[in-house]
C-alpha cells in the first residue's frame, strides 16, 4: 500500500486512536483487499449483501439509490478515509444502496465479521459505531433539505449549511444535475432559481464554487 494511502487510513474513523506500526498487521488480520476503479464502477450493488465495508482511498463516489424508472437520488457523496456498506455488512442484509464511483481511484475492502476477533476489536467495534452515528447525522441533514417546500427553500438550506461549514465561499461535491439529484428537485427549475437567487444578489456562483452574499431576509 503507498504511503499517502496508509497516512490517509491513520486519519479514518475507524483506525482512530491505532498505532501507526499497528496498522499492517491489522490490515492483514481483517483481510484488507485493495481494489482499483474506473469512473462509472459501481463499488457497491443494491441487492447485494455485502460482507466487507469499504474505505474510500482515492477519487469520489456517490451513495444513491434508482428506482424502477432510472430516477435516482444521490443520498450523500463519499471522499476518501469515508466508509461505505458498512451497516448492511453488519447487518448481514442486502445493500439498500449503490455506490458508484464519480472518478477514478481505489478502495479498500475489509471482512467486517473480523473485526472482533482482531486485537484492540472492541476499540475498532466502538470507532465504527461512531462513524455509523455520524454518517446517520449527516442523513437527516439531508432530509431537513429536502423536507423544504420549495426549490428555492431546498437550494437555500443546503446551502446554507455548507456555508456554515466551509465559509461563505465554498465548493460542492456535485454538479447541476447531481446536485438536483440530491435535492431531488428538476434540474431545469433549480438552474432557474439559482438564476433568480443570483439576480437577487443573494449569492454568485461559478459551476459548483459558491458565495453565499446576503440573508434571504433583507429582500423580503
Amino acid at each position: 500500500m503507498e504511503i499517502s494511502e496508509t497516512a490517509l487510513l491513520m486519519g479514518c474513523p475507524l483506525f482512530s486512536g491505532v498505532p501507526a506500526e499497528d496498522l499492517p498487521e491489522l490490515l492483514s488480520a481483517l483481510d484488507a483487499r485493495r481494489q482499483d476503479f474506473r469512473r462509472g464502477s459501481w463499488l457497491l450493488r443494491q441487492g447485494d449483501t455485502p460482507v466487507r465495508l469499504g474505505i474510500l482511498l482515492s477519487g469520489r463516489a456517490h451513495i444513491l439509490r434508482e428506482d424502477f424508472w432510472g430516477n435516482r437520488d444521490i443520498i450523500a457523496p463519499l471522499s476518501p478515509g469515508e466508509l461505505f456498506g458498512e451497516a448492511y455488512a453488519c447487518a448481514g442484509v442486502p445493500a439498500g444502496v449503490d455506490v458508484q464511483a464519480e472518478e477514478d481511484g481505489a478502495v479498500l475492502f475489509l471482512e467486517v465479521s473480523r473485526l472482533s476477533g482482531v486485537p484492540g476489536g472492541a476499540d475498532l467495534l466502538e470507532n465504527l459505531l461512531s462513524a455509523t452515528a455520524r454518517k446517520n447525522l449527516l442523513l437527516n441533514e439531508k432530509l431537513s433539505h429536502v423536507t423544504r417546500r420549495t426549490t428555492r427553500d431546498k437550494l437555500l438550506s443546503y446551502l446554507s449549511r455548507e456555508a456554515a461549514r466551509q465559509g461563505s465561499t465554498f465548493t460542492i461535491p456535485f454538479d447541476r444535475q447531481q446536485l438536483a439529484d440530491y435535492l431531488a428537485v428538476d434540474r431545469s427549475a433549480m438552474s432557474a432559481e439559482l438564476g433568480k437567487l443570483r439576480r437577487e444578489g443573494l449569492l454568485d456562483f461559478r459551476k459548483n464554487r459558491f458565495t453565499l452574499l446576503r440573508r434571504p431576509e433583507e429582500h423580503r
